[in-house]
Parts: C-alpha cells; sequence; structure tokens
C-alpha cells in the first residue's frame, strides 16, 4: 500500500482531471477514518483540542505543511477546534494532491 505521506503535491492546471468517485473510494481508507467525503467534491475533518492554543499550535502545523507543499486548504479555527476543508480550487474538486497533504496532516497527531 502506497503511503501518501511519502508523497509531495504536484502542481495542476485547470485540464487536470477531477478524482473519479471510484478513484476516491480507493484512496479514502488510506486517511484516518475521521476524514469525510463530500459530494465527491471535497474532503472534511474537523479535530477538538482541549484549548484554543492547542487548536492554534495545530493549525499553524498545517499551514507549513500546505505552504512547502503549495497546496493550502480551508481552515476553521476556533476554540478547541480546528475544521479542514481540502479540494482543489484549480479543478473544482479533488486530486490525488488533497489526499497526500490529508495524509500528512494525519501525520501531526
Amino acid at each position: 500500500m502506497i503511503d501518501l505521506s511519502k508523497k509531495s503535491c504536484v502542481p495542476c492546471n485547470a485540464g487536470t482531471p477531477k478524482l473519479k468517485a471510484a478513484e476516491i473510494r480507493g484512496l479514502i481508507p488510506k486517511l484516518r477514518p475521521d476524514w469525510k467525503v463530500i459530494d465527491d467534491h471535497h474532503l472534511e475533518r474537523t479535530l477538538l483540542f482541549k484549548n484554543f492554543r492547542e487548536a492554534l499550535a495545530f493549525t499553524n502545523s498545517v499551514g507549513e505543511i500546505a505552504e512547502k507543499e503549495q497546496h493550502h486548504p480551508d481552515i476553521y479555527l476556533a476554540w478547541g477546534k480546528v475544521k479542514i476543508t481540502l479540494w482543489t480550487h484549480k479543478i473544482n474538486g479533488l486530486s490525488e494532491n488533497d489526499f497526500i497533504l490529508a495524509a500528512r496532516i494525519d501525520k501531526l497527531q
């Protein structure tokens, strides 16, 4: 089984095809089980923390990974809570990059 967290995001362009439902179903088991696929369009995960400081530290760690990979999630930060939403904006859907970044985020815990 390929460890997605060991891969790097590859820049895509507007012509890059979105992942098909079968491809998504093949990749989702490689992530933590609390990732959800929403409408075969994006990935979502909500994480809970003891306080705002821990949630902020996690958010900053995600930001560092995103900058390194040049693939940026939407992040909602609240007291004790972080919600990550991933999709490839350029193609308005999911690409392998979204699963790579999700796998790297999974390694933070």
